[in-house]
């Protein structure tokens, strides 16, 4: 699908399939959709940029028929512009590569683009921001890590809400999306909410519970704790 950036800012939550249910996750999909997910954050890794092993471009293909929202493909692997070609041919609406993943972050953006895709590009949490400001006019989506990648579950880190405020500063009347990552629940997300993030990627705060009407109950929670 095409996804457009729409310059009035609203809250937008990204259930990670990390925290879901592997077995049945075109069912999973379909139920945090049904519930009101916005996007679906995906998290492909290689257990080489990060301590994790996950998903491929197969998998990512075979889920994108039960994705009728946004598909938000976080690439945590490196070299990262190898396989750029695949994840946008397997569905990705939006690919997203980290700044530490290879040398030549302008390349790898102009690559994202020339095969159909929004282009994001992921920071971890010691990586500064001065590393984007070159390409800003490549970028669809920034995406603040608020925990160190790889895994699911971690607490949310405190120190990235002034560089959250940063990049909201940043960005300045430009279309891209800010989102995060990492430790996102009812208490954390009001405080990037308010530093000025758009996209609330969650994992076990959302599937928690394991039901459709917990999935519901959930999100409720991390959008009220933002009104």
């Amino acid at each position: 699908m095409t996804v457009e950036f729409d310059p009035k800012r609203e809250l937008k939550i990204a259930p990670s399939i990390l925290s879901a249910d592997f077995a049945r996750l075109g069912e999973e999909i379909r139920d945090v959709e049904e519930q009101g997910a916005d996007w679906i954050h995906v998290d492909p890794m290689d257990g080489h940029f990060v301590p994790n092993l996950t998903i491929g471009p197969n998998v990512v293909a075979a889920i994108r028929p039960h994705v009728k929202t946004v598909m938000d493909v976080h690439l945590m692997i490196s070299p990262a512009d190898t396989y750029l070609e695949a994840f946008a041919k397997a569905g990705s609406d939006i690919l997203t590569v980290h700044a530490e993943a290879g040398p030549h972050l302008d390349r790898s953006l102009q690559a994202i683009r020339s095969y159909g895709c929004k282009a994001g590009v992921a920071l971890n949490i010691t990586t500064p921001l001065s590393v984007i400001e070159y390409c800003l006019d490549k970028i669809d989506l920034i995406l603040v890590m608020t925990i160190n990648p790889g895994f699911g579950g971690q607490k949310f880190t405190h120190s990235v809400v002034d560089k959250v405020a940063a990049a909201r500063k940043m960005i300045g009347d430009r279309p891209i999306w800010l989102e995060v990552d990492g430790g996102v629940s009812p208490e954390t997300a009001p405080l990037c909410w308010n530093a000025g993030a758009d996209v609330h990627v969650a994992g076990s705060a959302v599937f928690n519970g394991g039901t459709p009407e917990d999935y519901k109950r959930n999100m409720d929670a991390i959008r009220a704790s933002c009104a």
